[in-house]
């Protein structure tokens, strides 16, 4: 039996995607086996968001090498999409796939084992229409399920390559997406996430369809008892959409919603759809709909040409808003996009300091936001055994507060109530309330 190795870098999509590929090699009776072992094939599915991922990408590819200098290496994903030349002359890799066709990989990956060539099955992105389907029927070790529910992006914000990578806007159809909901569903999945590289726009290429059409109708189907959306912008959360959701009892109060600077004039730089004033109506209408809802987002920090008072003002807001959990990124330069070429580049010691004052603020307003749920009671999934701490279990409350606590019985996969009990650096301790 042919033995396949994965690795994955980047984000949630890249991760749906790589199970899907190990589901089509599985069903072909090939081995799956850990990347860090010997193994015939090695298939990296990369990521190009900056450009630290492409160094990253291309010190995981050359590893292979060095369990089986012999291996097939087959790399797909965003970086070998944006660079397929460039990926082809790592030593040892053998078939450059980009975003699309990933659905063929083994018989890609065949085709090249048999005819031994260097292959490069890259298609031109921006041409491509259809969604390609590449659904999942199971997960392992797993307790929430990723559906991925379209592909592509047409905001071209001025720091992103990923447009570029991904091409434009396609959307699954409903069918297919609820097709694979309801088998998760069979299979004993509790919580979906409704995934895709920009699902606010999903629909656009459809006739007559919308998100919030995609997840009315996931709500009807039996099993599944969460449900939740990856990262979306303010223009998404409509006054009519806040509604609509807010009548779904299924719905996890939680929202990731996508900020990146809380300064009007950055905004404008960075290409974002969106100001400061709608951002903050949306997050009142969210408040006042949903009890105890969580809202989480993404800042990023010495975009060029932000000046003291524009960083001030980002400060100001976030801690205006007070997000229960925050993601920090410095700005990093990204090659072929506008943003890169700005003249006022940030110096990487400002982006330092901005950054430590922007996690001061972000953690207070998290321990503040945690804080809140002490003694009291809330529903839990929980995923998984501690690996260092035998008999305790981690979940996520609806609200994405992860809580850890102690059963003297495998409690993975199931929806408990828990008192929570104190709170800690990022999760709380919880007492199952029997």
């Amino acid at each position: 039996m042919e033995k396949v190795a994965f690795y994955t870098l980047g984000c949630k999509v890249n991760q749906y995607e790589t199970e899907a590929m190990i589901e089509a090699f599985e069903k072909k009776g090939y081995e799956i086996v850990d990347y860090n072992s010997y193994s015939n094939i090695y298939i990296i599915n990369t990521c190009t968001v900056t450009n630290m991922g492409d160094r990253k990408s291309r010190q995981i590819i050359r590893r292979a090498l060095e369990y089986n200098k012999n291996a097939f290496i087959a790399v797909v994903g965003c970086y070998s999409q944006i660079a397929p030349k460039e990926v082809l002359n790592i030593k040892g890799v053998k078939l450059v796939l980009g975003t699309n066709n990933r659905s063929k990989i083994v018989e890609l990956v065949e085709s090249a084992i048999e005819k031994d060539l260097q292959t490069n099955a890259v298609d031109d992105i921006m041409e491509i229409r259809e969604f390609e389907e590449m659904s999942i029927n199971q997960y392992k070790k797993r307790t929430r399920a990723f559906v991925k529910i379209q592909e592509g992006c047409n905001q071209y914000c001025s720091y992103c390559i990923i447009p570029y990578a991904r091409g434009p806007i396609r959307s699954r159809s409903i069918n297919s997406v609820l097709r694979e909901v309801e088998e998760l569903a069979k299979n004993n999945f509790l919580e979906v996430i409704l995934t895709g590289i920009h699902i606010g726009s999903y629909g656009k290429d459809l006739n007559n369809i919308e998100l919030i059409d995609v997840i009315e109708k996931v709500h009807k189907i039996d099993g599944i008892k969460r449900i939740r959306m990856s990262s979306v912008e303010p223009k998404t959360l409509t006054e009519d959409f806040i509604n609509r959701i807010s009548k779904l009892n299924k719905i996890c109060r939680h929202f990731h919603l996508s900020l990146q600077s809380g300064c009007n004039e950055t905004l404008k730089r960075m290409n974002r759809k969106y100001t400061v004033e709608e951002y903050r109506d949306v997050v009142k209408n969210l408040r006042s709909k949903f009890d105890d809802v969580g809202i989480t987002t993404d800042i990023i920090v010495g975009f060029p040409g932000e000046t003291d008072e524009e960083f001030l003002q980002t400060l100001q807001f976030i801690d205006e808003i007070s997000f229960s959990s925050m993601h920090i990124f410095k700005y990093s330069p990204r090659k072929e996009t506008p943003a890169a070429k700005h003249p006022n580049q940030i110096s990487s010691k400002i982006k330092d300091e901005r950054s430590k004052k922007v996690y001061q603020v972000a953690k207070k307003n998290e321990k503040n936001f945690i804080n809140k749920f002490i003694n009291k009671n809330l529903t839990i999934l929980f995923e998984q055994e501690l690996k260092n701490k035998k008999g305790f279990y981690e979940g996520l409350t609806h609200n994405y507060i992860r809580v850890v606590a102690n059963s003297h019985e495998d409690i993975s996969g199931k929806l408990l109530n828990v008192r929570l009990v104190e709170g800690k650096d990022n999760f709380m301790l919880g007492k199952l309330i029997k």
